[in-house]
């Protein structure tokens, strides 16, 4: 498992019956979760206090049923600030479980312009949404292309970078189809040390179709590897979907990456997954497989 203890103002205090109970900087949110699938007893005091209640309507969708939130409020990770909002579609606008990821790339990033300090490595930070990990990139010293196809995501990306101390980083947004986009970068010949792809399970194409990641990645990672340079850094893949485990993710970016570039480096696999206060133990909370160059 990735597993992240580093956090501050986040917490998973709780999870039991489809429901996590957590700590989000002084506010506590009680969210759906469909990985929690057991029904232990809700031992913790503050599922009694939340200031905000998500629920699932039987029809789909839902709502906040409890919103003593306030419209927006600020959280840091380390030395990166982001704010939160409560959305439409349970969601904060931050995957806390994914830090774990931004503090492995960052490292990589660090480690690469100690070694040359005027070398500043290329990276593409793919369905980029608030630019949790652009920001992560961008801090360690690299160069980041953010793209995401909603114009609001990338504001809100563009906002977070600014809360960070980030507001004059070499950060391009752009706001366009994933796929598309690298159709063109591979056309103009763009190539980029290190790769972040977090595709979300499901999602609508240029023309309004609807593609499901797991009958896609393939195809998709076939496009994205040929825009790494001849010696990248690292490759990252995450998945929320259940139909794509972490293995099966390994399996299609070794498949798929050069063979010279497969080889000059090593693959990592793994559940995401975050400590819960209450029980000790750890909620599993998506997957990713990693690649990342190993000496010259």
């Amino acid at each position: 498992m990735f597993i992240n203890e580093q956090w501050k103002d986040y917490e998973l205090l709780d999870a039991t019956n489809g429901e996590r109970l957590e700590r989000w900087g002084k506010y506590i949110l009680i969210r759906p979760d469909p990985q929690v699938i057991w029904n232990s007893p809700r031992r913790h005091p503050l599922w009694n206090h939340p200031h905000g209640v998500y629920r699932r309507a039987k029809s789909g969708g839902g709502q906040w049923v409890v919103s003593k939130m306030p419209a927006d409020w600020n959280i840091r990770y380390g030395e990166l600030e982001f704010k939160l909002r409560p959305m439409g579609f349970k969601h904060t606008g931050l995957f806390p479980e994914q830090a774990v990821n931004w503090d492995w790339f960052s490292g990589i990033i660090r480690d690469a312009c100690a070694k040359n300090p005027e070398y500043q490595p290329k990276v593409l930070n793919l369905f980029a949404y608030t630019g949790g990990a652009t920001a992560a990139a961008a801090k360690a010293g690299a160069a980041v292309c953010h793209v995401d196809a909603s114009k609001g995501m990338v504001q809100a990306a563009k906002e977070n970078l600014r809360l960070s101390g980030l507001g004059e980083a070499p950060v391009r947004y752009i706001v366009d189809d994933c796929r598309k986009f690298v159709e063109r970068e591979i056309r103009r010949g763009n190539r980029y040390d290190g790769v972040i792809m977090d595709p979300p399970s499901y999602g609508r194409g240029p023309n309004g179709e609807v593609w499901k990641l797991e009958e896609c990645a393939y195809d998709l990672l076939s496009l994205v590897v040929q825009i790494l340079t001849d010696k990248p850094l690292f490759f990252l893949i995450n998945s929320y979907t259940t139909g794509l485990s972490p293995a099966s993710m390994g399996y299609m970016l070794m498949d798929l990456l050069p063979e010279s570039i497969a080889k000059s480096g090593m693959l990592s696999t793994g559940e995401l997954a975050l400590p819960v206060t209450q029980s000790g133990l750890y909620l599993p909370a998506g997957a990713s497989a990693r690649w990342e160059r190993k000496g010259k």
